[in-house]
């Protein structure tokens, strides 16, 4: 048997496992999944957080259309709870509109690598009143680049989002934020294309804040940089999956006085149709 046919078999196996039923993506950072071409995936996503006595609550809709091989387009849809020690405050998020491009995408033996580029418009559409504010007054943009390598076994992924934060009707000009992601994971047991199939992630998550300023005034106590440590799952069967993760913080270097993040988690349901 010759070369050709051997890399012609290979990606054959390689299409019918779960590496191409489903291109995985991590918990917390980004990866370069777009869903096939007229493809529809739906997630419904729940996420916690807390930071000193301040807690956050976040049930999302997302919906990913495929527009073609390699592009998705799709909306976020939030409903928020904040506590702020005594107070809370619920109802609807900032509606999110989103963009993927895979511009770049490598198929060998086993193993496909890509790249994309991500686009997210955060809308100013919250519930406004009542405290903790869950409308923040400004439409807010996030620029990402992310690069992908998946194998039968081993994953990994990095990633860099820029978020460009907007200036509300007050004056106020929440900082920008870098955010990097770097990925590893381990299939630890290759399964069959119509069996459950499971992989396990750790996540390193690093955030990166400018100050926030008031009418040109820079706020002492805002921006900093805080990193996570972040494992994780990804459980997949047929057309339904379940990603799982928590970020335990072990680096802080917050400005001014500001509450460290105590624990942030994830839990996301998927579906493909």
């Amino acid at each position: 048997m010759n070369r050709t046919m051997l890399i012609r078999g290979g990606v054959f196996i390689f299409l019918l496992s779960p590496l191409s039923a489903w291109s995985h993506d991590p918990v917390f950072g980004i990866g370069p999944h777009v869903v096939y071409k007229g493809g529809l995936e739906i997630a419904v996503e729940g996420e916690a957080s807390k930071a000193g006595r301040g807690k956050e609550r976040m049930l999302t809709l997302e919906l990913t259309y495929g527009l073609t091989g390699d592009w998705a387009a799709g909306v976020e849809l939030p409903w928020a709870y904040l506590q702020e020690g005594a107070d809370s405050n619920s109802g609807n998020g900032d509606i999110a509109l989103f963009t993927k491009y895979r511009f770049w995408r490598r198929d060998s033996l086993g193993l496909q690598e890509s790249a994309a580029v991500l686009l997210k418009v955060i809308t100013d559409t919250a519930d406004g009143g009542g405290a903790p504010r869950l409308d923040k007054g400004t439409t807010d943009a996030i620029l990402g680049l992310t690069y992908g390598y998946e194998s039968r076994k081993w994953y990994r992924w990095a990633s860099v989002r820029y978020r460009f934060n907007g200036k509300n009707d007050a004056g106020l000009a929440r900082g920008d934020r870098v955010l990097l992601d770097f990925v590893g994971g381990c299939r630890p047991r290759l399964s069959g294309y119509r069996e459950a199939d499971t992989v396990w992630l750790l996540e390193l998550n690093g955030e990166y804040g400018k100050r926030a300023s008031l009418r040109g005034s820079d706020l002492p106590d805002t921006g900093g940089s805080e990193w996570f440590l972040s494992p994780g799952i990804f459980w997949t069967k047929r057309n339904f999956a379940v990603k799982a993760g928590v970020q335990i913080p072990i680096h802080s270097n917050l400005n001014g006085n500001q509450d460290e993040s105590d624990y942030r988690a994830r839990v996301v349901l998927e579906w493909h149709l």
